[in-house]
């Protein structure tokens, strides 16, 4: 399908104005194993036609075939190629604006001096005015240090930014937060602390994103010790959030209970070791899990999981969840009939969900649909409306019950973008918040909300 091919480029093409030329572009695009996307025509003559037609390929090399085939023919010129993914990028996707208008004098001087000298001076008195009168309400830190980003590796906090942007993207249009990136140049957890540490002030909570494993542990459990706001590694968190539901969707469906089958988790990293973690929890059962790292093993077996193999994982488990960032790791053979299998690597999971599913598999997904972007904004949104203290595991696990109970039948997890569906979210950890003690907000104010 289009949607899960890597490489996308939009080409303008002029053609003459003859049957079947169209097609014969067409044709020539799949054959060569591209997909086509968008086709729109910018202008029509006796003579040519303008189109615009979105191609995408698997990589960049299948791309250049289908550009070299289309250069062959006849009656067909290329006139411009365009990656709308950059396009999309330029100046960054983000930006800090204004949320008045300072059209006059009068304006000026209440948003600036002199006015707000007295607002400052309120807040100096009762630092708790801050919620109130600044943006600090709302103000998201989405901070890495781009150690681990997506299936990518360690590229660097500057390689990073356009994730962060992207996360800060969806904290605003969809629960209305304003996230602001952070790329912290050092990979010394005791820096990383003590400077988020320094800039805690700014922020309502923190989201770690993209920091490498076993360091993300540790950062995140000495943050939320001298923090008093949330603080979640989203890799960790927002990720066990919603492979959980995804689950309780198809064992649901399957009118079988989690609690009766065998889970298997295929690497131990930051979402991985978070996600067996919750599992086991909530299933008091112990989960089997595999990583080729010792120190992995050994701490997901302090946990109380049941150190194994990727093919004793594949032979024996009714539910498969994989998180290695290695494509193809999980051959069709592997495939047992009536498994559920997550792959959720992004960009390329371990095994794609059509052919899990065309070997056997009774539900099947990849980290594009069994995403975190269904969990941390509601979750965020959730911590900051109630002004906890901190981000519970019962208040994920009531996200996660509450995604799974907001997806439509025929699907595993709602549409990323329905709104509803992460304020639904927000107001279920928010109500855990206040009933666990670590919300400070008003609660009759909040259920009136």
């Amino acid at each position: 399908m289009a949607w899960e091919r890597k490489v996308s480029r939009t080409l303008q093409l002029r053609n003459e104005q003859a049957i079947g030329q169209l097609a014969k572009i067409l044709h020539l695009i799949s054959d060569n194993g591209g997909n086509i996307g968008d086709i729109r025509m910018i202008t029509e003559t006796s003579q040519h036609v303008v189109r615009d037609i979105t191609i995408y390929a698997d990589t960049v090399e299948q791309f250049e075939i289908i550009l070299e085939k289309l250069e062959e023919l006849e009656g067909t010129v290329i006139t411009e190629v365009r990656d709308e993914v950059l396009q999309l990028h330029l100046k960054g996707k983000i930006a800090v604006r204004s949320r008045y208008p300072i059209d006059s004098m009068t304006t000026l001087r209440r948003v600036y001096t002199p006015g707000v000298a007295e607002v400052c001076m309120l807040i100096a008195k009762d630092p708790s005015l801050a919620r109130l009168y600044t943006c600090t309400s709302h103000m998201i830190a989405i901070v890495t240090d781009g150690t681990a980003v997506l299936g990518l590796g360690d590229i660097g906090p500057l390689a990073g930014m356009p994730v962060m942007e992207g996360k800060a993207m969806l904290m605003e249009s969809l629960v209305g937060l304003s996230g602001f990136p952070i790329l912290l140049n050092t990979k010394d957890p005791d820096r990383i602390v003590d400077t988020i540490a320094a800039i805690a002030p700014t922020f309502a909570a923190i989201q770690l994103e993209d920091i490498s494993a076993p360091r993300c542990f540790e950062i995140e459990e000495r943050l939320k010790k001298i923090l008093d706001i949330p603080v979640m590694h989203d890799d960790q968190h927002g990720t066990a959030v919603v492979t959980t539901a995804a689950l309780l969707v198809a064992t649901r469906r399957s009118g079988v209970s989690l609690s009766d089958l065998k889970i298997g988790q295929i690497g131990l990293g930051a979402a991985g070791l978070a996600t067996t973690r919750m599992l086991m929890g909530i299933t008091s059962q112990p989960v089997w899990g595999a990583d080729l790292n010792p120190d992995a093993i050994a701490r997901f077996k302090s946990y109380g999981g049941n150190p194994s193999t990727l093919t004793e994982i594949m032979a024996n488990c009714d539910v498969v969840i994989s998180t290695t960032g290695v494509q193809g790791l999980i051959r069709p053979e592997m495939v047992r009939k009536g498994q559920i299998i997550l792959a959720l690597s992004n960009p390329k999971p371990e095994i794609e969900p059509e052919v899990a599913m065309a070997n056997g598999a009774i539900f099947a997904a990849d980290g594009k649909s069994v995403n975190n972007v269904l969990g941390f904004p509601g979750i965020f949104r959730g911590a900051v409306d109630s002004n906890a203290s901190t981000i519970t595991n019962e208040m994920l696990i009531a996200a996660a019950y509450t995604i799974a109970e907001l997806t439509k039948p025929g699907e595993l997890v709602p549409n990323a973008l329905d709104k509803k569906v992460h304020l639904a979210v927000a107001k279920a950890v928010a109500l855990k918040a206040f009933e666990q003690g670590v919300a400070r907000a008003d609660y009759v104010a909040y259920i009136e909300e």
